[in-house]
């Protein structure tokens, strides 16, 4: 796929939504890291059904590190994984009360040293709360950036480079939100929707494999 042709489908994707963001719901940079935590293998509506009981509660280090570990397991028990998740999200607001004034880092080796947060989580972070142009590959990216050939590669660091290096500049900030929407929504895993999708055109999935 050539640069003209990139640049297209970011255009037409930008057009669409000028301002996209994460369906995660929060309201400060801590509640984002919590959310985004809780959000690996399960569904952003389960993350904020069960955040929508906590945060009321408790929705800082200190108020979350107050409850306990078997006290925050009551609120997020729905979500899968939820006790190592739990023992995860109470040692990272230990951590942060302890070394981080209760403040989320703006670094990616301070946020991927803290429990449960990979580079995945940490680049949802760094984008969404500090406006930094990252990729936050997930299961979605992984599939669009491969089946329209924006951006090919082998594993989820591969394709994070090659979208870091290969996404025209102007759109690097928001392009993983854009990319996942479009993952979730339209290029579906089953069964894309191509004849609803805005970039078929210029999507180079080869259209024997599309549905009819």
């Amino acid at each position: 796929m050539n640069r003209e042709k990139r640049t297209e489908i970011f255009t037409r994707l930008r057009d669409q939504n000028p301002h996209p963001t994460t369906e995660l719901e929060y309201s400060s940079d801590f509640e984002l890291l919590v959310a985004v935590v809780l959000s690996a293998q399960a569904t952003d509506v389960g993350v904020n059904k069960a955040t929508a009981r906590l945060y009321p509660v408790a929705n800082t280090p200190e108020a979350i590190f107050a409850l306990g570990v078997d006290g925050l397991k009551e609120y997020i028990k729905t979500i899968g994984l939820f006790n190592s998740k739990a023992e995860n999200i109470f040692q990272l607001c230990k951590i942060l009360i302890e070394q981080h004034d209760s403040q989320v880092p703006r670094t990616r080796e301070a946020l991927e040293a803290l429990p449960g947060v990979g580079r995945k989580t940490a680049n949802v972070v760094l984008n969404t709360a500090y406006g930094l142009p990252t990729m936050a590959v997930d299961t979605h990216i992984f599939r669009v950036s491969n089946r329209t050939r924006i951006a090919p590669g082998k594993n989820v660091l591969e394709v994070e480079k090659r979208l870091l290096r290969l996404v025209p500049e102007e759109f690097l900030r928001d392009a993983h939100h854009w990319l996942i929407l479009h993952g979730r929504y339209v290029c579906t895993a089953r069964k894309p929707k191509c004849g609803e999708c805005l970039i078929a055109d210029l999507c180079e999935f080869p259209p024997s494999q599309r549905p009819s």
